[in-house]
């Protein structure tokens, strides 16, 4: 199948808090199509409040995939999810020639777009052995050890996440080379086309919005759902912006009011991280969410005009 006849995955992007959301829905009512999350952290059902899960009206407007999908009791990850998408896109593409795609977790969109490494399977002892040293040693040896063994991918990862660190020392003692030297990158072939869209505002202005979105959310029960998931807290799914904040309130070590603060800062500092990992891709089209005519007009012609 030449690039002309192929279907189109639509992929709308951007910082937490920029308005994904509601013109995601305006976009799939205008091509009749319908739209796949790639929030890792909207899939599960028992974080509706603290990952902002679109209200009911907006997801009764168009069809949504991948939203409370799963549970935080059950394992998931990022080529899980690669799996899942690419066989639910077959299903849509038969009936949809566009199909939109919107979030912001940066690695659930790039594993759709260019997939995932295959790197050996891990030995459950072996992680069971990294879980328990982590736990009576700390996060912090756990930290120093990835840097001696793979000072790249030390600087790259997230090191307030525990998973991925374990998951690095894994390779790095099964292989017994570098994690982040077995991560090819090597681009795969998929069979859409791909055209990405980037949503971004003023910092001022995406700050507000992001402080008065943690506002919204504490109006509308985030104490209460975080309060019912804190027996669960070692969960990584909830080493989660708005969930960790709440819990260390809840440990006694701030106040609600510093927590909420903790969390509108934290907001903050994750749409850079974001919007960092975002500007490092030339192929994305960026725009202020109010240019609705202008993103539609570049999705008419860019399926009008895509080259053999």
């Amino acid at each position: 199948m030449n690039n002309r006849n192929r279907p189109t995955l639509i992929i709308l992007l951007g910082p937490t808090g920029v308005g994904k959301t509601a013109l995601s829905i305006k976009i799939a009512n205008h091509f009749q199509t319908e739209i796949i999350s790639c929030d890792s952290r909207q899939l599960f059902k028992e974080m509706q409040i603290g990952t902002a899960v679109p209200e009911e009206g907006f997801l009764k407007q168009v069809p949504h995939h991948f939203i409370q999908s799963n549970s935080i009791f059950e394992s998931y990850n990022v080529a899980m999810f690669e799996t899942e998408v690419l066989e639910r896109l077959k299903t849509l593409f038969a009936i949809h020639p566009v199909v939109m795609m919107t979030g912001g977790s940066m690695l659930y969109i790039d594993v759709v777009c260019k997939g995932i490494d295959d790197l050996p399977d891990v030995d459950p002892e072996l992680r069971a052995t990294l879980m328990e040293r982590m736990k009576v040693e700390g996060i912090e040896q756990i930290r120093a050890e990835l840097k001696l063994l793979d000072p790249v991918y030390y600087h790259e990862v997230d090191l307030q996440n525990p998973v991925r660190i374990i998951h690095a020392l894994e390779i790095c003692y099964i292989t017994g080379k570098p994690f982040s030297s077995q991560r090819t990158r090597t681009k795969k072939q998929r069979a859409f086309n791909i055209l990405k869209i980037g949503l971004n505002r003023d910092r001022t202005e995406l700050y507000d919005r992001i402080n008065n979105r943690v506002d919204g959310m504490m109006a509308s029960g985030l104490e209460a759902e975080a309060r019912n998931l804190y027996p669960y807290r070692e969960l990584n799914t909830l080493n989660t912006v708005g969930y960790r904040e709440m819990f260390d309130y809840f440990d006694g070590n701030c106040l609600l009011g510093e927590a909420i603060g903790k969390i509108k800062a934290n907001s903050r500092k994750y749409a850079r991280k974001q919007l960092t990992w975002f500007r490092k891709d030339p192929d994305i089209h960026w725009f202020h969410p109010d240019q609705e005519a202008e993103i539609l007009k570049l999705i008419t012609d860019y399926r009008l005009h895509i080259k053999d």
